[in-house]
């Protein structure tokens, strides 16, 4: 089945696009806000949500692409469709000069709202332990 692109726009109290950057591109970064522990060797990114006495969900992303201090492109283990793919991309507005995070994701049709509502309880983290 055909995933469909899903965008969101998240903008930041920062203009410093280094901390940001620490926080979607490092393992230690991302376990403060998108799951409860992150590891990373070479271009695999473990994701474990739950504690190791719980059921645990475990999830492997691939690092596709990274240009520093603007994105980071994975790509699912589980998912084979060629265009699916999940991006964090920082951009600056020419006017203000703040930041803004755009979140690039892909689903089926039915679990689009699912995924916007995880990635904005996962922002919601991210403002909680950053004050971005």
């Amino acid at each position: 089945m055909t995933h469909q692109k899903i965008t969101i726009e998240y903008p930041l109290a920062t203009k410093s696009p280094n901390i940001i950057w620490e926080l979607i591109s490092t393992a230690a970064g991302l376990q403060k806000w998108i799951a409860d522990y992150v590891e990373e060797q070479e271009d695999a990114v473990t994701f474990t949500w739950g504690e190791p006495w719980t059921q645990q969900d475990v999830k492997t992303s691939h690092i596709l692409e990274v240009d520093k201090h603007k994105l980071i492109r994975f790509k699912w283990e589980d998912h084979e469709e060629e265009g699916d793919y999940w991006e964090m991309r920082i951009d600056k507005s020419e006017l203000t000069g703040m930041l803004t995070l755009l979140i690039t994701d892909h689903a089926e049709a039915d679990d689009i709202n699912y995924i916007k509502d995880l990635w904005e309880k996962n922002l919601d983290r991210l403002h909680r332990v950053s004050g971005l």
